[in-house]
């Protein structure tokens, strides 16, 4: 007899290091939990560890402790339970960069984003992928496309962000991630998904 599970309203929010990005969606966390979300936030490695002119690690760690109530999870032990434990109802991994594209396209789980998106994928739950990337139309295009066509997974509308003077980068409209996010729980992909 199977039984139903109910899931918190937590969505895990994983971010990578396209560090420009994150000034997008800091605003975009705060919509989730003005919707009524609570956010777990994950970091890869580089958006844990490394310093950038966009600001230091220490301080976007501390930005998101203060905007969710929860310390960031930044190691693949951390992140493994979220998916047996049912700890949450979804992923989003925003901004998801080449690297993440890459090794989630390949079934790799070696970070602690690729690791929290297996987790869940366990259960079967959805994975909303904000690409940033500026090689989205190069060396990243068959990850973007194999995951495109890969069950539970959905993404953040995207478009080119400089065609003239970066013609392979990627972005996603980071505000339509808690749309975004409301239409992977229903099984639907929100569109259109090239802006």
């Amino acid at each position: 007899m199977n039984q139903r599970i109910d899931l918190p309203r937590t969505v895990v929010f994983a971010l990578c290091g396209s560090f420009c990005t994150f000034g997008a969606v800091m605003p975009q966390i705060d919509a989730l939990i003005r919707r009524g979300w609570q956010v777990q936030p994950v970091l890869s490695r580089a958006a844990a560890e490394t310093d950038t002119r966009f600001g230091t690690a220490a301080q976007w760690r501390r930005r998101l402790a203060e905007l969710t109530g929860r310390q960031p999870l930044t190691t693949i032990q951390q992140v493994e339970p979220l998916g047996p434990e049912h700890l949450a109802r979804a992923v989003i991994v925003a901004p998801c960069t080449g690297a993440t594209l890459a090794r989630l396209a390949l079934g790799l789980s070696d970070t602690p984003v690729t690791m929290a998106v297996k987790s869940m994928l366990r259960g079967g739950l959805p994975i909303v992928v904000a690409p940033s990337t500026n090689d989205g139309l190069g060396a990243s295009a068959a990850h973007l496309a194999a995951l495109l066509q890969r069950k539970h997974f959905y993404f953040v509308p995207f478009g080119q962000d400089d065609s003239i003077h970066k013609p392979n980068s990627l972005k996603s409209d980071m505000t339509l991630i808690p749309d975004a996010l409301d239409c992977a729980l229903q099984g639907i992909q929100l569109q259109p998904l090239l802006l």
